[in-house]
């Protein structure tokens, strides 16, 4: 095996690592905007950590529009949050995938 083949396999196997997490993140934010419409009972587990997570992965934007729904401001909040993410991930991995 020679030195470029082996760079590309490594670079592709961290570019489907990136999309993967990317992703996972994307998922969070989207379930979080789902639970938050289904009227969820945040005071469950699974709910508050989904909570928690986007939050955590918010980039910022839990404050970018503020409707009087509450429900109006975390689908829009949480919806740019979620194409920004998406956005950033496949930009990254298509450039983890062209150094490799």
């Amino acid at each position: 095996m020679t030195v470029g083949t082996t760079a590309r396999r490594g670079a592709g196997l961290l570019a489907s690592v990136l999309r993967v997490i990317g992703l996972l993140i994307v998922a969070v934010l989207v379930v979080y905007i789902v639970l938050t419409l289904l009227d969820a009972n945040f005071g469950n587990t699974f709910a508050a950590a989904v909570k928690e997570l986007a939050v955590y992965f918010d980039l910022g934007l839990s404050n970018l529009f503020v409707p009087a729904d509450p429900k109006i401001a975390v689908t829009l909040n949480y919806g740019v949050a979620a194409i920004i993410w998406y956005v950033i991930t496949m930009v990254v991995v298509r450039l983890v995938r062209r150094i490799g």
